[in-house]
Order: C-alpha cells, then structure tokens, then sequence
C-alpha cells in the first residue's frame, strides 16, 4: 500500500511546517531504511525520543493547572491514562497516521499501519517534527487541540492503579447498564511474540477492542478505550442539552 501524501496529515494537524521534510520522517518506521536506504535515509525514532518529551511536558503542565487541588499521584494517573499507547494510537487513528506510514515490507504485510506500538510511536515523533519547525508554541497547539476532549474527562476514565476492568464494571452498574462482556477476536504472531485482540460489549452492542501481548493486557486495554468511550459520549450528550437548553428564550408569564 503507497503512503499517502503527508500534507493530508499537516492539514489535519492544522500545522503548516516551513520544512515538510521533518513530517515527512517522522513518518518513516524503522523497518524502511534498511529497504530503501536511498529515499528513507533515517527512521522516525530521533524524533519519537524527542516528541515523547515534548508531549510529556505539554500534558503534564495542562493537567498541572487544569487540577489544582489534585495530587502529585492523581496527576501521574491521569497523565499515564491521557498518553498511554492505546490512547496514543487512538489519536493517532482519528487522525489517520497509519495512512501516512513508510513501513518495511515485513510490516506492511502483518498490518503494521494499524499497530498500537507503530501508531503511537510515530505519533509522537509528528509532534516532535512539530516542535522542531513551529517551537514550543506550535507543538503546545498541536497536542492540546487533539487532547483536550481527554483532559476534560480524564477525571472520570483513569482508574486507580490502572484496574480499568473494574473502573468499567462500576460506572455501567452505577448507571443501570448491566455487565460488560469480553470476548477473544482474534490470535495473531508466533508464540514467542503472539498478540491478542478483544473487544468488548454492553447490553449486546461493542464498546471497544483493545490489542496487547496477553489476553488479560487486551481486555484491561478493551476497558479502558470503552470508559473513555462511554465517559466522553456522556460529557458531549451533557453539553448538547445544556446549550439547547440555553438557546430556549425563557417563557414568558
């Protein structure tokens, strides 16, 4: 599969880089070089070092002044829960980086553009290919305008000592929803590096799938996608009420 034209990815960040060429690496896999030394010189991984920082700091001060009253153990949670690899990936699809891939023909075989690792890894190095052609500023705009609807509910979506199963399972009973179920869709790679992907369901309907190197990693990953998921459907649901609520003239006596 080609990769697609990153000026697709920069509009989608809403970023103009003076040098596309940064993209335009932070984009490569380290499966590519080793293949096309000649048009992939270097891989994303200088830029995925220097992007999880940038994007590190970025989260850690918003949640700094966003919670004031939280705790340095509260503020690691919520940090873990807005950049770990399913969310990263996450974002990363919403903004269709796996379109914009340069994978090795290894990878591109076993759907390497849809990976939680490979997504989430190149997603960071775009925002530090961001932070190298825009500055601090550009890179802050950047991250916060695809992590704001997280930061305001990621209150609700990290859970305590990352028991996200648990944090699932009292949020639906609290509500009158029943029991999530869990179930094994698919079992790929050899036994030494075999992953899992399961998804999870609600009152007959799939929530979410989550994909990691054991079955009890997928569904903790499965649950945590679906908090978010039901968490953020609740928020937008509140907030759509309440400006239609807001836009009614008061009746008159």
């Amino acid at each position: 599969m080609p990769s697609a034209d990153p000026a697709g990815l920069a509009a989608a960040l809403g970023h103009r880089f003076a040098d596309p060429a940064l993209l335009a690496t932070a984009l490569v896999h380290r499966s590519a070089p080793n293949e096309r030394p000649g048009t992939c010189p270097e891989s994303n991984e200088r830029m995925e070092f220097l992007g999880d920082a940038v994007l590190d700091l970025v989260i850690a001060q918003a949640l700094f002044e966003r919670f004031p009253g939280a705790t340095e153990g509260e503020l690691t949670r919520y940090k873990a829960s807005l950049v770990s690899e399913q969310a990263l990936a996450e974002v990363a699809r919403e903004l269709k980086v796996g379109d914009y891939l340069v994978l090795g023909r290894g990878e591109e075989e076993t759907r390497g553009r849809d990976k939680p690792s490979i997504l989430s890894d190149a997603l960071e190095a775009v925002f530090g290919a961001v932070y190298l052609d825009g500055g601090p500023e550009a890179a802050e705009r950047v991250i916060l305008g695809r992590f704001g609807r997280g930061l305001d509910t990621v209150r609700e979506t990290s859970a305590p000592r990352g028991d996200y199963k648990t944090a699932l399972q009292e949020w639906t009973q609290a509500r009158g929803r029943g029991l999530p179920g869990y179930r094994l869709v698919t079992t790929e790679g050899p036994d030494h590096a075999r992953r899992y992907t399961v998804a999870v369901s609600l009152d007959g309907a799939e929530l979410a799938t989550g994909n990691g190197t054991s079955k009890r990693e997928a569904e903790r990953l499965a649950a945590q996608a679906a908090l978010k998921a039901l968490v953020e459907r609740d928020a937008e649901r509140d907030a759509a009420r309440d400006a239609a609520r807001d836009a009614d003239p008061p009746a008159t006596p």
